[in-house]
């Protein structure tokens, strides 16, 4: 039986791999872009750059030093050179991959920062491997730019998990939808009629403004904005905006807010203020073909019929009336009940030449 030569000996003597084996070796050196592994093996392992990390300006020499113990995936015996090529990132993402499957199946929420913005949606990576969050499902309300998500740490669920086809989708919208529930809930039975409470305005309209009350959202009408007039939300609210409202009405799932707060009703003092008899200013807001409307203050309007205008007969109020129009009349008529208020500018011109003749009656017979 022949001796064996000392070169097959020391071969026998080294472990055998194979392609996907995991092994552990020691670094013996380090450059810029590749590490090189003593895995115990006739040939050292090599492990480039892109095959460490995804970031390509990564100088490896900053990450990894001489003497370093590490572990790696062997992705091909012989590289074509002698030597072994291996990857660090796979084995990180074979380990991410059983940690997303763990998480699949218990349906476990898990916390990542977004590696990536992409035009379809989020990528995030757990433990060296990305998971895809698809733009539908990154939030329960629909958003065009995902930009602001960009480096967040952001919670997601595990809802498909195929590593083979590549394919592994997480979910976020789903725990914004119980995590709202939970809070519209808790909102519900905490708000009454008649309450005051706090919100963001989250959209304007032409007829309104939703103001989100942290669980649910309030409808703000825009007859419910002012006790005068709003001519157009948009000028008046911005999204964004914190705001504090009055709870209407609460309606099934549906909450009507307003702004006209009964401390600030100006119909209040309006029997004093605008009692049959009163001298008053106003501005005209609007006319018709029967009279005028007139701002007494914001939330209180009074009528000037056409017939009231003036001494003189007057076939339209437009003819003798502009809006925005400043205007002196005597209160003929309040209704409290109904908030009607009559005026008539005649009605003081008849009063204040009465009272030019009694002056000029009473100065004759001083004379």
């Amino acid at each position: 039986m022949s001796e064996l030569s000392f070169e097959q000996m020391l071969e026998e003597s080294l472990k055998t791999i194979r392609t996907g084996e995991i092994v552990t070796g020691k670094v013996i050196d380090v450059k810029e872009d590749e590490i090189v592994l003593n895995i115990g093996y006739k040939s050292d392992g090599i492990i480039p750059r892109n095959e460490y990390t995804d970031d390509q300006n990564l100088d490896l020499t900053t990450a990894v030093q001489v003497g370093d113990e590490m572990e790696a995936k062997v992705v091909k015996v012989n590289d074509g050179e002698g030597q072994v090529a291996l990857s660090y990132k796979r084995l990180a993402a074979d380990k991410g991959n059983k940690r997303l499957e763990e998480a699949f199946e218990n349906h476990e929420v898990l916390t990542a920062k977004v590696a990536q913005v992409l035009d379809g949606g989020l990528s995030v990576v757990v433990e060296g491997a990305r998971v895809f969050i698809p733009a539908s499902l990154v939030s329960d309300t629909y958003e065009k730019d995902l930009s602001k998500y960009a480096d967040q740490d952001i919670e997601f669920v595990i809802t498909e998990f195929n590593p083979r086809r590549r394919r592994i989708i997480g979910d976020r919208k789903q725990l914004m939808i119980a995590k709202r529930a939970e809070l519209q809930k808790e909102l519900f039975e905490r708000i009454h009629p008649g309450d005051v409470v706090e919100g963001t305005i989250k959209n304007v309209t032409d007829f309104g403004a939703f103001i989100d009350l942290g669980g649910a959202d309030g409808l703000l009408h825009i007859s419910e904005m002012s006790w005068g007039r709003v001519e157009n939300p948009k000028k008046v609210f911005k999204a964004g905006e914190s705001i504090k409202v009055l709870i209407k009405e609460i309606n099934g799932d549906k909450i009507a807010l307003s702004l006209k707060f009964p401390e600030t009703n100006p119909w209040k003092d309006a029997a004093v203020k605008y009692a049959a008899g009163n001298i008053v200013k106003g501005k005209v807001a609007r006319m018709t073909d029967f009279g005028a409307f007139v701002e007494l203050e914001p939330g209180v309007d009074a009528l000037l019929h056409v017939s009231q205008i003036s001494k003189e007969h007057v076939d339209k109020p437009a003819d003798v009336l502009k809006i925005g129009q400043e205007i002196e009349a005597k209160v003929v008529d309040f209704n409290e009940e109904d908030k009607k208020i009559s005026l008539s500018m005649k009605a003081l011109q008849n009063q204040e030449e009465a009272a030019a003749e009694e002056e000029a009656v009473y100065s004759d017979s001083q004379e």
